[in-house]
């Protein structure tokens, strides 16, 4: 049996691009999202793929996913911490109290409730360790404009990865972070055609896959090395020199 990563958010856009892509390099992978039908038309097209719907901002649900992960498997060699929500681009005095506390529940709370469950069974399985790889964002260095929630959030995953690489160390848990940029999901294909029709400019674009295997590269590695951040975006995006 391979290693095995569980990955939330899977089920569409940058997870699934990232469950496909380790599926194909044979790895276990354990699906996690709010739908079930996204997950089980991926399993159903890969051997190896564990089906684990639940909603991240649930700890008794992640809980009970990272359990059967464990029964299945045997151990639980990474985590892929990728499930998030954005809201609609506004200013501050615009924006619902209701739409921030939720945009922080999924991006912050959940990505510390699945953190937390990875963490406690990486520490307790033998051989110890395991490697934890959080979704940041460009986000987390040079907002756009409109996106105190997200950017807020993102800013947070930043000091989850610090506070877990440095509470990781004793037990050979390591964790990193990938930052994207736009990467061509159905989202953001769709954002780019809208824009196009209405002659409007949008930011240069890079195929998923590349995301995907920056993932898989840093999750491929002994756990003696780490990838503590890594940008992956399309080359002429304007992040430097956006801020």
């Amino acid at each position: 049996m391979g290693q095995s990563i569980i990955i939330t958010g899977a089920g569409s856009g940058i997870g699934k691009a990232c469950a496909e892509a380790f599926l194909e390099a044979g790895w276990q992978v354990g699906l996690i999202g709010r739908r079930a039908e996204p997950l089980e038309a991926i399993a159903a097209r890969f051997d190896g793929a564990l089906v684990l719907p639940c909603d991240v901002t649930d700890a008794a649900a992640v809980d009970a996913a990272f359990d059967a992960g464990v029964a299945q498997w045997g151990r639980i060699d990474a985590l892929f911490n990728n499930a998030g929500m954005a809201v609609v681009g506004a200013t501050i005095d615009e924006i619902a109290v209701e739409d921030w506390r939720r945009c922080l529940d999924v991006n912050v709370t959940g990505s510390f409730i699945c953190a937390r469950a990875a963490f406690a069974r990486m520490r307790a399985q033998v051989p110890q360790g395991g490697r934890i790889i959080n979704n940041g964002s460009i986000s987390a260095h040079v907002p756009r404009w409109g996106s105190i929630p997200y950017t807020a959030s993102k800013h947070a995953i930043t000091g989850l990865t610090r506070s877990l690489s440095l509470d990781g160390r004793p037990f050979d848990i390591a964790c990193g972070q990938i930052d994207i940029g736009n990467a061509e999901t159905e989202i953001v294909a769709n954002l780019r055609q809208q824009a196009e029709a209405a002659g409007e400019k949008f930011d240069p674009v890079m195929d998923v896959a590349h995301v995907a295997s920056s993932v898989l590269h840093m999750a491929s590695l002994p756990l003696e090395a780490n990838v503590q951040f890594m940008t992956v975006m399309a080359t002429k995006m304007p992040y430097i020199g956006r801020g």
